[in-house]
């Protein structure tokens, strides 16, 4: 006798497979800078300011199963006669964290004081303090710039990569000067030993700017950017202060670092779910009931609901609509930006940006993401 099971039962059981695959969680991008912050290196720490956001924006199109990843970024600094000595020079800025205005404003707040590069300890740290992803599909991978030879320190490198090959994280090396000096400094045998790429850059050139026509009405679309966002929580005013602090500091470094951080900005990439009701309505259509009051806003607290959720709603249909427009500009912008730097035929070694944009395109791809060529 065949066993017949009921409608109502079938689509019981397949409502939960069906919810299952609609949550599926995005995939995770797990990046950790670490910058060497001895004296020599304030040209180093002047690339990362100026080319953060370049960085950021190489994930703009990945994709894996169709999903865009979530990032997350960490920072370290090392070699720096500042930090305690008994702990290596090393200290952990910021740890994986999706608050990317937190990784800028930290970034800006370095400064180098000369001392001892202790390469491998500064690697096997990271792998160890962070909060790495165990999922495979999921792209972990350091990026360490300095100058001094990788032997250096207590931790020998090939220890600190065999830490890296048991979490299943890349590490990429950046020395700051020739190749072959960094070839006989164990550069390209640390990046070798952990399936990461070896590269060098010359840390003091700096890039001419390039002021484009789109420039100015990208900071305009900015500024109406900036007030879609509805700041909830203790910590509300100084979310508000660190936006704007950083709008400030990547136009105070360099007008294409602007550029660049504006579309991050019109991208998920950039999530403030945890201080703006905006992002956060949209990840949880329930956490509003779960606010305090005082937590919100003083213009909403006297709204009913139903009022909060049409208010929220208006701001993320502005927020969509100048993220549009805003991505369509960055589109224009970086054909222009193409043909000005094909007219000046620069040469010249590589900068930070260059080198990590450049292993992050081959990298990514090899471990299932699907990419496109991102806007300059």
């Amino acid at each position: 006798m065949k066993r017949v099971i009921a409608p109502i039962v079938l689509v019981a059981l397949l409502v939960p497979i069906a919810h299952a695959h609609r949550e599926a969680p995005p995939p995770r991008v797990q990046l950790a800078l670490l910058l060497d912050t001895s004296n020599s290196m304030d040209g180093l720490i002047g690339q990362a300011k100026t080319q953060l956001w370049s960085i950021v924006n190489e994930f703009a199109t990945a994709r894996r199963d169709g999903l865009q990843p979530t990032l997350e970024v960490a920072l370290f600094e090392y070699g720096n006669t500042g930090l305690p000595g008994e702990e290596g020079y090393i200290r952990q800025v910021v740890p994986l964290t999706t608050d990317l205005d937190q990784i800028s404003e930290s970034l800006f707040a370095l400064t180098t004081n000369g001392g001892d590069e202790y390469c491998g300890q500064v690697v096997q740290e990271a792998v160890r303090r962070l909060t790495w992803s165990n999922n495979r599909r999921d792209f972990k991978a350091i990026f360490i710039a300095g100058n001094e030879p990788f032997t250096q320190g207590p931790v020998h490198y090939s220890s600190a990569a065999e830490t890296a090959n048991g979490r299943g994280v890349i590490v990429n090396t950046i020395h700051c000067g020739s190749y072959e000096d960094g070839v006989a400094g164990r550069w390209r045998d640390g990046a070798k030993l952990a399936g990461g790429s070896y590269m060098h850059i010359d840390q003091n050139r700096t890039m001419p700017p390039i002021i484009a026509p789109q420039d100015e009405r990208l900071m305009r679309l900015n500024v109406e950017l900036n007030n879609t966002y509805v700041w909830y929580g203790r910590n509300a005013k100084e979310a508000a202060a660190r936006q704007v602090a950083q709008d400030v500091n990547a136009a105070s470094a360099a007008p294409q670092a602007m550029s660049q951080r504006i579309r991050t900005k019109a991208s998920k990439l950039y999530r403030q779910a945890d201080k703006d009701l905006v992002d956060a309505l949209a990840e949880d259509e329930e956490m509003l009931s779960q606010v305090k009051e005082e937590e919100l806003p003083e213009a909403m607290r006297t709204m009913t609901e139903g009022e909060q959720r049409a208010y929220l709603a208006g701001q993320a249909a502005r927020r969509a609509e100048l993220q549009q427009q805003i991505q369509a500009l960055s589109a224009e912008r970086a054909k222009h930006v193409a043909k000005v730097r094909a007219d000046q035929a620069e040469a010249g070694e590589s900068t930070l940006g260059d080198a990590i944009n450049a292993a992050i395109r081959d990298q990514i791809q090899a471990a299932g993401f699907e990419t496109e060529a991102p806007a300059e």
